[in-house]
C-alpha cells in the first residue's frame, strides 16, 4: 500500500468574464496568457472539475480517487460522515465586480442538486485594488417586495451593505447571504457546492455569446435569508503569539480557519482528522516521518488524518492558512 504523505495539488484555473490576471502573482503554475482568469480552484473533489495531486508516488491520480482508495487515512474521525470532501477551496481575482448573488443553504433542499450541499464561505483580503468592495448583507429593513423593485429598476446596489476592505480582512458568508465583490484577491473557503443565484449582474455583457448573463431572481430571493442585516470583517482572535502568531479567523459549523505567521518552526495538522494547509507568503518546508515537502507562495497541501502533525519549516517571514473540518454531526 502506498504510505500518504502532504499531497500537493495542481491549480484549476477558470474563466470569468470578471477576472482579470492577478493569480499569476500568488500562483506558480502559468495562467493563459490574455484570458480573464478569475478563480484557480485549489482543492476539488467535484466531478467536472477534479483536483489532481501534483508529486509524489500518488502524482496525476485525482483527489476523487485517492479519497475513495484511501477514506480512513485521509479523513480520520470523519470517515464515513462525508459522500466526498466537503470543501471546496479558492483564489478569487475579481478584477470587475462578481454578480449580486445568493447561495442556497443545507435546508433548501428544492434548490439543490443531487449531492450537493448549500453554500456556506469565506474570504480572506488578499490584494484590494483601488475600487475594492465587499458587499455583504442587506441594509436594515429591505424587504422582498423593495428587493425585486430595486432589481427591476437596476438599482440593486442601494440596498446592499459594503465596506472596503483592507488586507488580511476575514469575511463570513453565511448561505442565504446576499453578497458581491469588486476588485479585489481574496482566498475562498466554502461548501462544496456550485450552486449560484444571480439578482443583478452590474450591466455584464458575456464576450462569448454578446449577450447579458441569465439571471436567477426567483430562485435567489427564495433562498435569501431576510433576518441578515449588514455584513464586515470579523476580528481574529489570538490563540498564540510565539513560536508564530496564530489566530483564529473563522470558527463556524462548516468549517474553521486559522492563520499563522513567522519566520520560525510551528507545528500544523491533526491526527484525529485531515487540514489543508493555504500558503498565501513566503514558503518553507513541511517535515513529516523523516521526509521534507517544500512549498510556496500559492501552494495547497492536504495533510491526511493519519500522518498526525508536521512541523512547519519557513524559509524566511511566512502566512499560511489552516483549514479543518467540521466535527460535530
Amino acid at each position: 500500500m502506498t504510505a500518504l504523505y502532504p499531497l500537493r495539488f495542481k491549480p484549476i484555473y477558470q474563466y470569468r468574464i470578471w477576472g482579470g490576471q492577478r493569480l499569476r502573482h500568488l500562483v506558480s503554475a502559468p495562467l493563459p496568457d490574455g484570458q480573464p482568469i478569475g478563480e484557480a480552484w485549489l482543492l476539488s473533489d467535484r466531478d467536472d472539475h477534479p483536483s489532481i495531486v501534483a508529486d509524489g508516488p500518488l502524482a496525476g491520480r485525482s483527489f476523487r480517487h485517492v479519497l475513495e482508495e484511501f477514506p480512513v487515512q485521509i479523513l480520520g474521525a470523519l470517515s464515513g460522515r462525508f459522500a466526498r470532501f466537503p470543501l471546496l477551496l479558492k483564489f478569487l481575482d475579481v478584477t470587475g465586480s462578481l454578480s449580486v448573488q445568493v447561495h442556497p443553504s443545507d435546508a433548501a433542499k428544492e434548490f439543490l442538486p443531487a449531492g450537493d450541499t448549500g453554500k456556506t464561505e469565506a474570504w480572506v483580503v488578499l490584494h484590494p485594488g483601488p475600487k475594492a468592495r465587499v458587499f455583504a448583507g442587506l441594509k436594515s429593513f429591505t424587504s422582498g417586495a423593495a428587493l425585486r423593485q430595486a432589481i427591476a429598476a437596476g438599482t440593486v446596489a442601494d440596498d446592499l451593505a459594503s465596506f472596503t476592505p483592507a488586507p488580511g480582512d476575514t469575511v463570513l458568508i453565511p448561505a442565504g447571504t446576499v453578497h458581491s465583490l469588486r476588485d479585489v484577491v481574496v482566498f475562498e473557503v466554502q461548501q462544496n457546492s456550485d450552486v449560484t443565484f444571480r439578482l443583478d449582474d452590474w450591466g455584464h455583457i458575456d464576450p462569448a455569446t454578446g449577450q447579458p448573463r441569465k439571471l436567477q431572481v426567483d430562485q435567489a430571493m427564495a433562498c435569501i435569508d431576510f433576518r441578515q442585516g449588514a455584513i464586515g470583517p470579523l476580528t481574529a482572535r489570538v490563540q498564540q503569539i510565539k513560536p508564530v502568531l496564530c489566530e483564529s479567523l473563522v470558527q463556524c459549523d462548516q468549517f474553521g480557519v486559522t492563520r499563522l505567521q513567522g519566520d520560525t518552526p510551528f507545528s500544523v495538522g491533526s491526527l484525529t482528522q485531515p487540514r489543508v494547509i493555504v500558503c498565501l507568503s513566503g514558503g518553507g518546508q513541511l517535515a513529516n516521518a523523516d521526509a521534507d515537502y517544500p512549498f510556496h507562495q500559492g501552494d495547497v497541501l492536504l495533510l491526511p488524518a493519519i500522518i498526525g502533525a508536521c512541523s512547519c519549516r519557513p524559509r524566511g517571514p511566512t502566512s499560511v492558512l489552516e483549514i479543518s473540518l467540521p466535527q460535530d454531526s
